[in-house]
């Protein structure tokens, strides 16, 4: 297993090894040593699942705030998606930048995404399945988020007609939202 380091701090693309013969392949989604070995989070509380039926769906920009902060190991058992992570630590040099990765069943890659960032999505083929692990419990009172089409932040999302939740069409803008990782 490959921990690469992406372009914003604290957040790594994790790349397994994949053995492949006549029956299909095996891949080790998750080492915890390997983890260990990088001083990356292994402490999980919960796995989250998403199904989204239409290639793409945004969802996001997710994220929440401490002391419910979250970090993340996201992957794609069926699909692909374009994911994209904000810096919104108010002491980093990379504060409202952000990166993305293809994550896809095809590859078995994921991404860790350390706290302090907003995390969202776009489906790149219908009927993607999205797990993830977090390290907190989910806390409605803590969650935000910011508008997926931010004109500060100008994420280039690979869609130009997307489907976008009542819900996420109503976030803040990025200017608008409090410095909430200091």
């Amino acid at each position: 297993m490959q921990i690469k380091k992406l372009e914003l701090k604290d957040t790594f693309e994790i790349v397994p090894r994949i053995i492949k013969d006549s029956r299909g392949f095996f891949s080790e989604t998750y080492s915890n040593q390997a983890f260990v070995d990088n001083n990356l989070q292994t402490k999980w509380v919960q796995e989250n699942q998403s199904l989204t039926a239409k290639a793409g769906t945004i969802r996001g920009l997710h994220f929440q705030v401490p002391p419910f902060a979250q970090a993340k190991l996201v992957r794609v058992p069926h699909g692909k998606i374009f994911d994209v992570v904000v810096d919104l630590r108010g002491d980093s040099p990379t504060y409202g930048k952000w990166t993305s990765l293809e994550i896809s069943a095809g590859l078995c890659n994921a991404i860790y995404i350390s706290h302090g960032f907003a995390h969202g999505y776009c489906t790149l083929e219908n009927n993607t399945v999205v797990q993830y692990k977090v390290d907190n419990t989910y806390s409605p009172n803590h969650e935000q988020g910011i508008i997926w089409n931010d004109p500060d932040l100008n994420v280039d999302w690979p869609t130009i007609s997307p489907i976008i939740s009542e819900k996420d069409k109503s976030l803040p803008l990025f200017r608008d939202i409090s410095e909430a990782f200091e």
